[in-house]
């Protein structure tokens, strides 16, 4: 049985897009299975940002969204993989539940009566 994941990476901010990628590619085989070979599902690369607040005495890192499905068993690996790299300075894996988010359109976050797909939303 397959559940779904959301992770947020905070990457070293030195590293070029491709040392992420080859991160995740690394990070994502570990996750998996014969009955998903394929497990994200979403792949959001917010880029560098400056933190809030200083991590590891790093001023900047590069963000990465994931969201995945992959069975509970292969999480501790995956963790264990995750808390070793190095060049990752912090990690969020939380549990997915409810419908997959929706992309938040102009007219849905204004609340314009054009929009049919459900209620207004007051700001």
């Amino acid at each position: 049985m397959t559940r779904r994941y959301e992770i947020v990476y905070i990457f070293d901010g030195a590293l070029s897009e491709e040392q992420v990628n080859a991160h995740l590619a690394r990070f994502h085989a570990l996750l998996a299975s014969p009955e998903k070979p394929e497990p994200v599902t979403q792949l959001n690369h917010w880029g560098k940002r400056t933190l809030a607040y200083p991590i590891k005495r790093k001023d900047t890192g590069y963000y990465v969204v994931t969201q995945f499905e992959t069975q509970p068993a292969l999480l501790a690996e995956f963790e264990r993989a995750v808390k070793l790299e190095d060049s990752v300075i912090r990690y969020l894996l939380v549990v997915n539940e409810g419908e997959p988010p929706r992309p938040v359109t102009a007219a849905r976050a204004f609340g314009d009566s054009d929009d049919a797909d459900g209620p207004e939303v007051e700001l």
